[in-house]
Parts: C-alpha cells; structure tokens; sequence
C-alpha cells in the first residue's frame, strides 16, 4: 500500500527544480528521521516514506520542502509506485535509503518461524524490493544515483545475543549490497551500506527491555555493558549514522561502492 501526501505531477522543462531528490524508508522515527532531516539540511528534497502515515507526516513537517508518503516495504508493486511516482512528479530521483527494519528479541531455539519469515520480510525482502525499485526508475531516467541500505554491524558478526534472524537478514544484506553494486555501476549507480551499533532509538529502548528480561538483569545494566563495548564510550545517535548516509549520498563518495561502512564508535571493526 501507498498513499501520497500530494498528487504527483509529471515535471516540465520550464518547473523543474534541480535540486536532488532523496527518498528514505522507514522515515518516521529513528535512524530514518534522522537521515531525512540531514538529507534536507543539506539541499535534497527529501521523500519521508514510512508504513505510519502519522509519523511520516510528522517528520515531513519538519524539513523544508519535503513531502511524505506511506509505503510498506514488503510490497514489491507499491515500492514500485512510490519510486516511479517520485520520478514522475520531480523529474528525477538521487537517492534512495533503504532503512526500514525490524527486529524482536529472542533465544535462537525459540524464534518462530512468524518471526523469521516477518524478520526477512521487511529487513531483506524489503531492501531487495526497494532497490529494485530504485534502481528501475534510476536507469529510465538515464541519470546516476546513489542506493544507501542501512544494515548493521550485526550483519558482520554473528557475537549478538538473542538476534539470530535479525543477524541473519541483515548478513543478506551486506551481501546485497554488493551484488547491487556489482550489477549496477554501469548505470552510474553506486550501492552502499551503514552498519550502525548501539544506537539510542526507540527500537533500542525495545531491545534494552528484551535483553535485560533473557538476561534476567535491569536494563541500566544492559545499557552499561553497550557502552563499555563501544570503545569510543557512549551509546550512539542517529545523527551519528545520517552524517555517514549524508556523505554516502554526496559527490565525495563518488567513486565508493559495494562497501558496508562500520559506523558504531569501535563495537565491531573490521
């Protein structure tokens, strides 16, 4: 399902505006939010895309000129409306930040297969279908572009307690990354990854209260052993992350590709 915060229009040579177009997913809150709002500091017309339509709109009010749009990212034909859309009213599109995820908290001998299949669903199939969609309405507009797909430093190491499909799908992901890349790049596409770490976000909050009750600990104590993992010895922020997509969606990362960037204050290098 989609739905639109305006009509789209099909631009013409006397409105265009040449501004770059950024689409990110999973917008509303979060590591998404955060990357939209930098993306829109920094000149993009941004396309806040979120299954809440509440908080895409949200989010959307806060940056200049942007719009929004409900998109579930399961949904291979309605990620295909959204980027043509997009294409369509603004006579281009830039790039596209592939960052809605999931993840639910659970011993590996009990994950269900509802949540493995819901796992994959979003956090792989989601990204696949998004930079497919990306990548179509990119190479029929004749113009480069750049892909960003938000991984995780869980999809370099498989040291992640109670998060095995979560390590599992983003894994795919960094090995997505590349194959997009590879496939790509002769359309001037280039296809990058962020692995992010702790990262103080709702989602965080979620996995802070999981964690503490399979480890049968309080929270505060989950959350003090995040920071003494991290070296540089604070949790992150999402603002953390949106500075590294920023640069990957720039013209100094022109000629990067393929690469899924550790961005986690030490907790995992590679």
């Amino acid at each position: 399902m989609t739905t639109e915060s305006s009509p789209p229009h099909a631009t013409s040579a006397t409105d265009r505006d040449e501004r770059p177009v950024a689409v990110v997913t999973g917008a509303g809150s979060g590591i998404g939010a955060a990357i939209a709002r930098e993306l829109g500091r920094r000149g993009h017309r941004v396309v806040v895309s979120d299954l809440d339509a509440e908080r895409a709109a949200h989010v959307a009010g806060e940056i200049a000129d942007a719009t929004w749009r409900v998109l579930d990212v399961t949904d291979p034909d309605a990620c295909d409306v959204v980027a043509g859309g997009v294409a369509a009213q603004f006579g281009r599109l830039d790039v596209w930040v592939s960052n809605a995820g999931v993840s639910r908290m659970a011993r590996f001998v009990d994950v269900s297969s509802e949540d493995l299949r819901r796992t994959f669903a979003v956090n792989t199939y989601g990204v696949f279908y998004a930079g497919q969609a990306a990548a179509r309405a990119m190479i029929a507009l004749g113009r480069p572009g750049r892909i960003i797909n938000t991984a995780s430093m869980a999809g370099k190491q498989g040291r992640v307690p109670y998060l095995a499909d979560y390590v599992a799908s983003k894994f795919a992901v960094v090995g997505l990354t590349q194959a997009m890349a590879f496939e790509l790049a002769p359309h001037s596409i280039t296809v990058n990854a962020i692995c992010p770490g702790f990262v103080a976000t709702p989602m965080q909050e979620r996995e802070l209260a999981w964690e503490a009750a399979l480890r049968g600990v309080a929270p505060d104590e989950v959350r003090a052993m995040w920071i003494n993992d991290t070296p540089l010895g604070r949790l992150e922020t999402p603002e953390d992350v949106a500075l590294v997509a920023a640069f990957l969606a720039s013209n100094d990362a022109a000629f990067l590709t393929g690469e899924s960037i550790a961005v986690n204050g030490g907790a995992y290098m590679d």
